[in-house]
Parts: structure tokens; sequence; C-alpha cells
């Protein structure tokens, strides 16, 4: 692990763009879970931001109801 996956992984929120690459989607959809409030995010003024736990309980959440989100 370098210096700067060692900062990346201390971080407390991420761009869309860092959250879609750690859950390996593209960034299109990413921006559309976060409209359709999927995955939590924040503002911190002008910035958008996803909290680091907002991807794990959206993944926790998708395990828990394996049909996807829609099937509930």
């Amino acid at each position: 692990m370098t210096t700067n996956d060692n900062t990346r992984a201390l971080r407390l929120v991420l761009t869309v763009e860092e959250a879609a690459d750690r859950l390996g989607i593209g960034r299109t959809l990413m921006y559309a879970l976060v409209t359709a409030g999927e995955v939590e995010s924040v503002r911190i003024g002008r910035l958008r931001r996803i909290p680091t736990d907002a991807l794990d309980t959206y993944v926790l959440r998708l395990r828990a109801c394996p049909h996807g989100p829609e099937a509930a």
C-alpha cells in the first residue's frame, strides 16, 4: 500500500467518482444512486461527498435483499 493509498483509506468521505471506483461501478450509475437516495451523500460547502460508511450500508442493504431494492 502506498502513502496515497494509506491517506485514502483514512478519509471519512469520498468524491462521487472515488465512491463509484470503490464499488466498481461507473460514475453515472453512482450519481443515479445518490440522486435516488439509495446511497447517502452530504454537502460540504458546494461539494457533494459520500461518507465511506454509506457505501457499507448500501452494500449491506443489497445483501439483505438479493433480488434488488425493487423486489422489496
